[in-house]
C-alpha cells in the first residue's frame, strides 16, 4: 500500500499503523508487569529490614525508578528526544546512544536476566503448586501434620506445559495473556494483603520492630546484615519493568509527544506501584512479625480459610503459566534471529515442515523444536537443583537493578545532553550509579550466599517443602 509518511492518518512517521496508547494505559501496562509473584516475597523483606529500613528503601527504589525511566523515555527517540528517529527496543537505544560494546553488554544483561526469570518462575509456580496440596492437607489433617511434598514432580509437569506452549507460533501476540496477567496478579496480591489485615484487626499479629528481626540465638549479626542485602534484591526485583519499557512506550501515540505521556505513566504506575508494595509488606510483616515467611501465601502463616489460600495459589499458577512465555519469548526469538543470519543457509534452521493430524495441519521448525525445548528442559533443572523463592529472586532482582535502572539510562541521559565530564551534574549522576552499584553487588552476594547455604543444607534434587 502507498502513502507518504507523515501524511496519511493511519500511518505513525515510521509508517506503521498509528498509535494509539496514552498515559493511562501505559500506566495499567507498567501495573500488569511489575505486579508479580515477587511482590508477595516483601513482606520477608520488610521483617529483615524493620520498619524504618524498609520504609525508607521502598520509596527510595521508588525515587530513583521514577527518575531513570525517565531518562530512558527521553531516549525512546534518537538523538532528539522529540523528532527523533524511534528506538523500538532497549538495546538499540543503549547501541544509538553508547555505541554496538555497550549494545552487546546490554543484550547480554537483559536476555541474562529473562533466562532468569523463567528459573525464577518454574521455582514460584511448583512453589504455589505444593502449597496448594498442602493448605488441603492441613486443612483436614490438622495444622501439626507433616504436610511436606516434593517440589520436582510439579517442575517437571510445568516443564513439560512450558515445552508446548514455547512451540505455539506468535503466543508472545495473544493480547488476552496481559489482561489475565493482571487479573490474577491483582488477585494474589490483594488475598495475601487482606489475610494479614484479617490477622492484625484480629489483634493477632506479632510484635514487630523498628529495625526489624532482633539479633539472637537464632540469628547472629553477620546473617542478619546477610539477610538485608537479600531483601534489598527483593525489592528491585519488585520495582523493575525496564525488560518491557520500550514496547510500552512503542503503544503510545505521537502526540503530545510519546516522552512526555510515559514520565506521566511512570509518575502513576510507580506511585502506585510503591503503595501497593508498602501495603503487601506492611500487613505481612505486622502480621507475622519477626517469623514472616518468605511468601505470605505459599509459606504458611496463613492455614484457613484454606479455600483462599489454596485460590490465591492457583491465581499465581496461572499468572506464572502466561508470564512465562511473555519473558521467554523475546529470548528466543533473538536467538533464532542469530542462528538464522550465522547459517543462513542450514534447512534445520530455517525450513518449516507440514503435517496433518485427521483434518488438521501443523508446521514446525527443526530448529525451534529443539533449541525451545532444551532451554525449557535446562531451565527446569536449574530450578529443580536450588528451588529457593526469596534467594533466587533477590539474585534476578541485583543481576538487573543496576545495569538496566541505573546505569544505562545514566550514560544515555549524559550522551544524549553531551554532559561534560567532572560537571557537578556528571558528578552527581556518577555517584548515583556508584551507589546503586554497590547496592546491586551486595544484594547479589547476600543472594548467593543464602542459595549456597541452602544447597548444602538440603540434598540437591531432594528440596521438600
Amino acid at each position: 500500500m502507498d502513502f507518504e509518511v507523515g501524511k496519511d492518518s493511519r500511518f505513525d512517521d515510521d509508517g506503521k499503523t498509528k498509535r494509539t496508547g496514552n498515559a493511562l494505559t501505559a500506566t495499567t501496562h507498567i501495573i500488569t508487569v511489575v505486579v508479580g509473584a515477587g511482590v508477595l516475597a516483601l513482606a520477608w523483606a520488610m521483617a529483615q529490614l524493620g520498619w524504618v529500613a524498609g520504609i525508607s528503601v521502598m520509596v527510595a527504589f521508588a525515587c530513583i525508578s521514577m527518575y531513570t525511566y525517565n531518562l530512558i523515555a527521553d531516549c525512546y527517540r534518537y538523538p532528539d528526544p522529540v523528532t527523533g528517529t524511534r528506538n523500538y527496543t532497549y538495546m538499540q537505544a543503549v547501541g544509538a546512544y553508547l555505541g554496538k560494546t555497550m549494545h552487546l553488554i546490554c543484550g547480554l544483561v537483559l536476555y541474562g536476566k529473562l533466562a532468569g526469570v523463567t528459573v525464577g518462575y518454574t521455582i514460584t509456580t511448583s512453589t504455589s503448586l505444593v502449597a496448594i496440596k498442602k493448605a488441603i492437607c492441613f486443612h483436614y489433617k490438622g495444622h501439626e501434620a507433616d504436610c511436606k511434598f516434593s517440589n520436582n514432580p510439579y517442575m517437571m509437569a510445568f516443564g513439560v506445559v512450558q515445552v508446548f506452549l514455547s512451540l505455539i507460533p506468535n503466543f508472545h501476540k495473544l493480547t488476552w495473556l496481559s489482561t489475565i496477567a493482571a487479573i490474577t496478579s491483582f488477585g494474589y496480591a490483594f488475598i495475601g494483603s487482606g489475610l494479614s489485615l484479617a490477622i492484625v484487626l484480629q489483634g493477632k499479629g506479632e510484635p514487630t520492630s523498628f529495625t526489624g528481626i532482633k539479633i539472637g540465638p537464632g540469628l547472629s549479626s553477620t546473617d542478619k546484615m546477610w539477610k538485608i542485602f537479600s531483601a534489598l534484591g527483593n525489592i528491585a526485583l519488585a520495582s523493575s519493568f525496564a525488560t518491557v519499557v520500550y514496547d510500552i512506550m512503542d503503544t503510545l501515540k505521537s502526540c503530545p509527544p510519546e516522552n512526555q505521556q510515559m514520565k506521566k505513566a511512570n509518575a502513576l504506575g510507580i506511585t502506585t506501584m510503591t503503595i501497593l508494595f508498602l501495603l503487601c509488606g506492611g500487613l505481612g510483616y505486622a502480621a507475622f512479625g519477626d517469623d514472616t515467611p518468605g511468601n505470605i501465601l505459599t509459606g504458611f502463616g496463613f492455614y484457613e480459610p484454606f479455600w483462599l489460600v489454596a485460590l490465591g495459589n492457583v491465581f499465581i499458577v496461572i499468572h506464572i503459566v502466561g508470564a512465562y512465555q511473555l519473558m521467554a519469548q523475546p529470548l528466543f526469538r533473538v536467538v533464532e534471529m542469530g542462528a538464522n543470519v550465522m547459517w543462513s543457509h542450514s534447512d534445520f534452521i530455517k525450513k518449516d515442515h507440514s503435517f496433518k493430524l485427521g483434518s488438521l495441519k501443523f508446521s514446525f521448525n527443526s530448529f525451534r523444536l529443539v533449541w525451545r525445548t532444551i532451554f525449557v528442559i535446562v531451565a527446569t533443572i536449574v530450578a529443580m537443583a536450588m528451588p529457593f523463592f526469596n534467594e533466587f529472586l533477590a539474585l534476578l532482582g541485583a543481576i538487573g537493578f543496576w545495569p538496566l535502572i541505573v546505569f544505562f539510562p545514566i550514560q544515555m541521559h549524559i550522551a544524549q545532553k553531551s554532559i561534560k565530564r567532572i560537571s557537578l551534574k556528571w558528578f552527581m549522576l556518577q555517584l548515583l550509579s556508584l551507589i546503586c552499584l554497590l547496592v546491586s553487588l551486595a544484594a547479589a552476594v547476600g543472594s548467593i550466599r543464602g542459595i549456597a547455604q541452602n544447597i548444602n543444607k538440603y540434598k540437591i534434587f531432594q528440596y521438600k517443602q
